[in-house]
């Protein structure tokens, strides 16, 4: 039932005849331009121009790919389902709204028919001409609308069937792309939390390292501190013989003290009258 309302939206779409791509595109991904057109016996560019009807509104999708030994691009073409699905339920929808117009204007309205034409027309149009056909001038007569009410009601019954069947499917694709997207998700954790261990790991294995050659290079600069150390005491010593050298400069300073001794010399030299003195406090 899915493939055949998908048939009658394609020939809808892209024209008669066209509907056949849905036997060989349904349930099928990535399938050779070539070899649909092989199928419907067609020419590739009448394949091309039904695909690219159908991609206009989103219900196809390709991919291309180079053909290494012949040089040129070949498609690859995918049916999208759910796209087709929708479109189509919005179909089924705008053909019961449709549907029920009709039936309320045959429950509510007259209508007149020329049985020799088989035209039918509205009261208003029937009054218009004198309640005589336009084309051979029969009278026209009172149509009754059981029959059409009958089948109209059928019809909607029947469209409304389908749009149920439309909508199961689209239900059922959608809750397996849900799935789908709760394994993705699941997986996606799962790596993130294998990929968040790992770095964790990865950074307690750096920090590791990191504080061990920080011990290392503490362990270096403690032999150097010690070694310093060591060095200073020598130099310590060397000091201590320096403050022996300054000891020379006192004893330049006795050799200036022994320079004053001159000036006593001459002024005993000088005082003659002194010593008479001295010689004559000496004899009494």
């Amino acid at each position: 039932m899915q493939v055949k309302l998908l048939h009658d939206l394609v020939e809808e779409m892209a024209g008669l005849n066209t509907g056949r791509i849905v036997d060989i595109l349904f349930g099928k991904k990535d399938v050779n331009e070539f070899l649909i057109a092989k199928k419907m016996e067609l020419t590739i560019n009448q394949v091309r121009n039904i695909l690219y009807k159908l991609s206009a509104d989103g219900l196809v999708s390709f991919i291309r790919k180079k053909d290494k030994r012949k040089g040129w691009y070949i498609y690859y073409w995918t049916l999208k389902t759910e796209k087709c699905l929708v479109k189509l339920e919005q179909a089924l929808i705008k053909k019961i709204e449709n549907l029920n117009g009709v039936l309320g204007s045959r429950e509510t309205r007259r209508f007149y028919v020329c049985k020799p034409c088989g035209i039918e027309v509205g009261e208003e149009k029937a009054l218009e001409h004198g309640f005589s056909c336009e084309e051979c001038a029969e009278v026209y007569e009172l149509s009754d609308n059981s029959g059409p009410i009958r089948d109209t009601k059928a019809k909607v019954t029947r469209t409304e069937k389908e749009l149920e069947l439309i909508r199961g499917e689209l239900e059922t694709i959608r809750e397996k792309d849900r799935k789908k997207r709760v394994r993705s998700d699941k997986k996606s954790e799962k790596e993130d939390a294998a990929k968040k261990v790992i770095l964790k790991a990865a950074r307690a294995t750096a920090r590791k390292n990191v504080a061990i050659v920080k011990a290392k290079a503490e362990g270096k600069k403690k032999k150097e501190i010690v070694k310093k150390k060591v060095v200073k005491k020598k130099v310590v010593k060397k000091k201590v013989v320096k403050k022996k050298v300054v000891k020379k400069k006192v004893v330049k300073k006795k050799v200036v003290k022994k320079k004053v001794v001159k000036k006593k010399v001459v002024k005993k030299k000088t005082s003659f009258a002194s010593r008479l003195k001295k010689k004559l406090s000496r004899k009494k």
